[in-house]
């Protein structure tokens, strides 16, 4: 079969002939992979860096992704924990990691939005239970997660959501994704904080993109100007694009009903995220979270794991074109 293939952890993946894998086991099948999405977290596990890492190499990178199984039915499945991922003609999946599709289902788009949309989606079932009524900052907005979080905060019922981000025409489309408010983080960083803190004060949850010190300087300007202290402030830490570590005031723990919390692999259960696949896959199939799709055949890889992403694009490798 053809695949994308890691063979050292320096250099990008090449398309080129590979041996097909072979099912071993009771719960494994051979699927045909027909829609795999380019995530950030994938770029990080081909080049060695994601915190899953094991270093196995050759590696075919690819964490997710849609397929058809022998008997012909549509599935989106989550890849073993091996190095045989999703970026090839093939691919040996376990059922119990996959959940059934309808036929009306559009494989890209469903490759496209399950990875950034589900972070957000199981954060806000599976972490804190968002309530209907309640106010959201989304740090981080102008990414594709965080576009997707937008959408998904409001689908699950908040009653305001604040898109924070740096990227200008991002920013500018987050209203149409259903962004009550938006505030910028480019410039100064104390500066883009304090304008948080203007904005967001009255927020019940953050869902954090970013981390570093956008997070560690908007902390406090957030909380000091709550009109009530002691009404309970989530912010639930998922991603860090701005930084690994930011530095929680003790103030901002002693002053104010605040958590930190994260929601990501290992925070969250394999079979708690497998529960929430349906009803997500459900909302994509039916149009109710915008989903902005770039298909790429998969022999095309070189074109584009280096270039910039179009805006508010992923980009999806079909593998059998």
């Amino acid at each position: 079969m053809y695949a994308a293939v890691v063979r050292s952890f320096d250099s990008d993946p090449n398309y080129e002939i590979f041996d097909t894998p072979q099912p071993s086991g009771k719960n494994e099948v051979l699927v045909d992979v027909l829609a795999a999405g380019l995530h950030p977290r994938v770029r990080s596990q081909a080049n060695g860096s994601h915190y899953t890492s094991t270093d196995e190499l050759p590696l075919i990178p690819g964490i997710d992704g849609v397929g058809r199984l022998p008997d012909g039915q549509l599935v989106y499945f989550i890849a073993p924990d091996t190095a045989l991922g999703t970026f090839a003609e093939k691919a040996v999946i376990d059922v119990r990691r996959s959940i059934p599709l309808s036929e009306d289902a559009d494989p890209v788009e469903i490759a496209a939005a399950m990875n950034p949309a589900m972070s957000s989606w199981v954060a806000l079932r599976r972490r804190v239970a968002i309530q209907p009524g309640q106010k959201v900052l989304v740090l981080g907005a102008t990414g594709n997660s965080g576009q997707m979080a937008v959408q998904i905060a409001k689908l699950l019922g908040a009653s305001q959501v604040i898109g924070a981000g740096r990227d200008p025409e991002r920013l500018e489309s987050l209203p149409a994704l259903g962004a009550n408010e938006t505030v910028s983080l480019a410039g100064d960083l104390e500066a883009a904080a304090k304008r948080l803190g203007q904005a967001a004060s009255e927020v019940d949850l953050v869902i954090d993109y970013l981390w570093g010190k956008p997070a560690e300087l908007a902390m406090l300007p957030i909380l000091m100007k709550r009109s009530d202290r002691s009404k309970l402030l989530s912010w639930i830490q998922i991603g860090s694009v701005a930084g690994p570590t930011a530095a929680v005031p003790s103030v901002a723990l002693r002053s104010a009903n605040f958590q930190v919390l994260g929601s990501g692999q290992g925070s969250v259960t394999t079979a708690g995220y497998l529960s929430e696949l349906p009803a997500l896959t459900q909302a994509i199939t039916a149009g109710q979270l915008k989903v902005n799709a770039a298909p790429v055949p998969l022999s095309k890889l070189k074109d584009v794991w280096n270039a910039p992403a179009e805006t508010g694009k992923r980009i999806v490798f079909i593998p059998t074109i």
